[in-house]
């Protein structure tokens, strides 16, 4: 496969900050960026409930870990001074369409405050040439239309989760514009769009993959609210590699790689949910199986897709894994949980043949 890829040589020694180390796609990108040889160091919250893949895998060793709250403009700052990155990763965030229906205030308070706080804290920090903010397919104003969203498209939110996130979005703009590329010497800052991610390491609460996992563990079936609702689904492996790419050129070629870039499969993969579970319990096996949850749901939009041709023809990313493959590999990192197998050769193997194959073009 010759797909273009990361430069291992870019990240080898090069210091680098990650917000969000203790989350799933935060975990996934450090365990690459280890890797890869890069100094990291992350600030985030506790991790919830079940160790994270980092964790599980070992992968912390390497790195420094600052445990603290976004919104704690404080702590973050001298973090942040502390560790003189070169690249920033803002992944922190509360991420949870349901959550932030219960608690919109400290989604909002979390999502957009603080991403202010990181990077009012990146205005005081000479180091930072670059800072990748990770945001959501969500930040669209969703018409439900039959198409993709283009990065141009127009940013909205009719629930607070992508409310927040869309706001996110204004901040970093509004950063970028009036501080960051005024600085001596500039920041270089993109925004970054994934659709929904697959893959081992998730524990999330009222997220379709580990709600998955953790019922047909259990030998329970799966209560869905959304059958018919179409995502654009690919394993978190695909966007980590992406924003590795992205944050490359903000340093080498800024002023081509600033702004939104979105992340999604190719359109065959954007599918139903039921699908997708239909497929989950296939390969889990065992009787596993799914049923419809009875009650008014909140409200979440039924289709949603990504166009990515930007990032493919300026960046030269494109997936690896098909969505077959991307469940194949989820199904069986928690079968391997699970069954408590060793974590750390399956993970790294993940790594190896989806980031760094594509560094060495196959």
């Amino acid at each position: 496969m010759n797909t273009p890829g990361i430069t291992p040589d870019f990240w080898s020694g090069r210091r680098v900050f990650v917000t969000g180390h203790t989350g799933f796609k935060g975990g996934w990108l450090c365990l690459a960026l280890g890797r890869l040889g890069a100094i990291v160091s992350g600030y985030a919250l506790e991790p919830e409930g079940t160790p994270n893949v980092v964790e599980l895998t070992g992968g912390g060793d390497g790195m420094t870990s600052t445990i603290g709250d976004l919104r704690d403009r404080v702590a973050l700052g001298k973090a942040l001074a502390a560790a003189e990155p070169e690249v920033v990763f803002h992944l922190a965030a509360q991420p949870l369409v349901r959550r932030a229906y219960a608690e919109p205030l400290e989604t909002f308070d979390v999502n957009v405050m603080g991403t202010a706080n990181l990077l009012e804290a990146v205005r005081g920090v000479g180091s930072v040439k670059a800072v990748v903010v990770v945001t959501t397919d969500k930040v669209y104003d969703n018409q439900e239309w039959a198409w993709p969203y283009r990065e141009t498209d127009r940013l909205g939110g009719k629930e607070p989760y992508g409310a927040s996130k869309a706001c996110c979005e204004l901040v970093v703009d509004a950063y970028r514009h009036s501080y960051l590329e005024k600085r001596t010497p500039p920041v270089a800052v993109a925004s970054v769009r994934a659709g929904n991610i697959v893959g081992g390491g998730d524990w999330a609460v009222d997220r379709l993959v580990p709600d998955a996992m953790r019922a047909f563990s259990a030998g329970r079936r799966l209560m869905i609210r959304n059958p018919a609702a179409v995502r654009p689904w690919q394993h978190v492996l695909e966007p980590v590699r992406g924003y590795l790419m992205i944050a490359e050129r903000l340093i080498d070629h800024p002023a081509a790689a600033v702004g939104a870039w979105n992340f999604g499969p190719l359109e065959e993969d954007c599918q139903p949910v039921s699908r997708i579970v239909d497929r989950l319990a296939m390969l889990w096996g065992d009787d596993a199986g799914w049923s419809l949850e009875a009650g008014a749901q909140p409200y979440e939009a039924r289709l949603l897709t990504l166009d990515s041709s930007r990032v493919r023809a300026e960046i030269g990313w494109k997936p690896v894994w098909r969505l077959a493959r991307a469940l194949e590999e989820t199904v069986a990192w928690y079968r391997a949980f699970y069954r408590r197998e060793d974590l750390t050769a399956l993970t790294m193997r993940q790594i190896e043949e989806n980031v760094i194959a594509s560094v060495m073009g196959r």
